[in-house]
């Protein structure tokens, strides 16, 4: 992959080249920021141009088919885990990682879950230690906010004592998570949404309207920009979504608007998704300040443990 290719982040992609160009590397990267606006896709890329450094052409040309397969001997993955009743397909777990996993599946059930155990760091650390071929290994790791308490300890001295000509890419979603004695060990770059403009290639030959809901949706993230494209289904779920927040706040009825916020009596998915776009309704829309406050009184109480039915009631009440 080009760099030309990558949405935005053209800041964050200098900064990378110029340390690749000088040979001044850091042992590690972290790069902070909000889910789906394109961390692990400039990942890729730096590890990529890290590990295609010095190569003839004929040489380029098959370590570039290695790296996008993730077959690279001196590359190591790991994106998406394998998790009990969720993620056990080995083929589609391929797809992002190549550290084995095979350990997840004996583990304790509160290890089937979406965290990075201290076996997964032992696993790491057993990898980084392996004769490769290329002077830099790569070690790439989505989601550094996973790590359990022991793991992040047990990749904290990986981190303290790293093997020679080793190279950490870390993403996070949430920096804060993450303990600081890591944050000190890396060399942070901190990534922010994308603006629409620079978006907007990847809304050729979509409606005028189409592009601005699009936009909406997005937030300035274009991994979520490009899942609704290639998900109609998705993409018409959302309509309704946002049709029927519209709805709540145009309704004169108490009773009705009560209806309409039937989905947020449950936490989950499906009432995180309608909280949005009453949001993006009360925004577009420039409605009242006190609808404003009730519903930023919603928010916080949904916060707190206070009955959600009884939150919601309120908020339906106190819309003018």
């Amino acid at each position: 992959m080009d760099h030309t290719q990558i949405i935005g982040h053209a800041r964050q992609i200098a900064e990378l080249e110029t340390d690749i160009a000088n040979g001044h590397l850091a042992h590690a990267y972290l790069f902070a920021g909000p889910a789906n606006i394109g961390k692990t896709t400039v990942a890729h890329w730096f590890a990529r141009e890290l590990l295609l450094q010095g190569l003839s052409d004929e040489a380029r040309g098959a370590a570039e088919a290695e790296i996008d397969r993730l077959l690279h001997p001196d590359f190591l993955v790991l994106d998406d885990l394998w998790i009990e009743e969720v993620r056990e397909d080995w083929d589609v777990i391929a797809r992002t990682s190549n550290i084995p996993q095979q350990h997840r599946s004996k583990a304790p059930r509160i290890m089937k879950t979406d965290v990075i155990g201290i076996d997964d760091v032992r696993v790491i650390q057993q990898r980084l230690h392996e004769t490769g071929h290329g002077a830099v290994r790569v070690c790439l790791i989505r989601g550094a906010e996973r790590m359990r308490d022991e793991a992040a300890n047990a990749f904290l001295k990986i981190l303290e004592e790293p093997p020679p000509g080793r190279v950490f890419l870390l993403t996070t979603d949430s920096i804060s998570s993450l303990l600081p004695t890591t944050i000190s060990r890396t060399r942070v770059l901190h990534f922010q949404p994308v603006a629409e403009p620079q978006m907007n290639p990847l809304l050729r030959d979509l409606p005028e309207e189409e592009q601005h809901f699009l936009l909406h949706l997005a937030q300035g993230a274009p991994g979520i920009l490009k899942s609704f494209i290639d998900d109609p289904d998705r993409l018409r779920g959302e309509r309704l979504l946002h049709s029927k927040a519209l709805s709540f706040w145009k309704s004169t009825s108490p009773g009705e608007r009560l209806k309409l916020l039937s989905a947020l009596s449950k936490r989950g998915q499906e009432a995180d998704r309608f909280l949005f776009h009453l949001a993006l309704t009360l925004r577009e829309h420039a409605l009242s300040r006190a609808s404003e406050r009730a519903f930023s009184r919603l928010l916080q109480g949904f916060e707190t443990n206070a009955h959600r039915g009884l939150l919601t009631e309120q908020f339906a009440m106190a819309i003018e």
